[in-house]
C-alpha cells in the first residue's frame, strides 16, 4: 500500500473509532450503521422507549440511541442542544453493560425533568467523573425496557452508539449516522439547514 493511502486508512480509522462507542470497546468498521430505511425508523417509532426533548409539537422526531457511559453521545447531546427549538429529539438508553450504564439509562428514563438529568450527566461523564449517581436497583419495568432497547440496536445492524435515525426534513427520506456530529453537520442531516 502506497503511503499516501495507508496514512488515509489510518487517519480514517482513527476518525471512525473516536466518534462512537462500541459495545466491544473497538471502532466500529466503516460500514456498521445500518441502512436507514423507512422500516427501522417505524421499528424505533413503535418500539423505542426513551425520553422526549426539544420541540415536542415538531413533526420531525429524531431517534438516537445512546449509552450512558458513551462520551460520544455526550458530545452528540451538547450539539443537539442548539437545534432543541427546532425538532423533537427522542433519547433512547440502551446499556452495553449491566453495570453503570444500565443505572444510569434508568435514571435518566425516570427523570422528573430528564433535560435536566441528561445535561448535568453529560457534564460529569465529559468532565470524566463517570456521570450521574444511580441507584443500582432497578425496576423490572425499566430494566426490560432498556434491554429492549439494547436489542433494537443490534435488531438494527448497529453496533455502536450513538445512533441517529429520523427523516430529513427536506427529502422526507429516512436517514441514519453512527458516530457524533457537530451541530451543522447534524443540522445538515436533519435537513434543517
Amino acid at each position: 500500500m502506497k503511503p499516501k493511502v495507508l496514512k488515509f486508512v489510518l487517519i480514517t480509522a482513527m476518525v471512525l473509532g473516536i466518534t462512537a462507542c462500541s459495545k466491544n470497546d473497538t471502532p466500529p468498521p466503516p460500514a456498521a450503521a445500518a441502512a436507514a430505511t423507512a422500516s427501522s425508523y417505524d421499528l424505533v417509532a413503535s418500539s423505542a422507549k426513551g425520553f422526549t426533548v426539544g420541540a415536542l409539537m415538531s413533526a420531525q422526531t429524531v431517534y438516537v440511541l445512546f449509552d450512558p457511559q458513551c462520551p460520544h453521545c455526550g458530545h452528540l447531546w451538547n450539539a443537539s442542544v442548539p437545534l432543541h427549538n427546532k425538532v423533537k429529539f427522542v433519547w433512547v438508553p440502551i446499556a452495553f453493560n449491566s453495570g453503570k450504564s444500565l443505572a444510569q439509562a434508568a435514571a435518566l428514563l425516570s427523570a422528573s425533568n430528564p433535560v435536566q438529568a441528561m445535561t448535568e450527566h453529560e457534564q460529569s461523564l465529559l468532565a470524566g467523573k463517570g456521570g450521574m449517581a444511580a441507584s443500582s436497583s432497578i425496576s423490572g419495568e425499566l430494566e426490560t425496557s432498556i434491554k429492549s432497547n439494547t436489542q433494537l440496536l443490534t435488531t438494527l445492524g448497529v453496533d455502536s452508539v450513538p445512533f441517529i435515525l429520523t427523516k430529513n426534513r427536506r427529502t422526507g427520506a429516512v436517514v441514519s449516522n453512527n458516530g457524533a456530529l457537530e451541530t451543522t453537520p447534524l443540522a445538515q442531516l436533519l435537513g434543517l439547514d
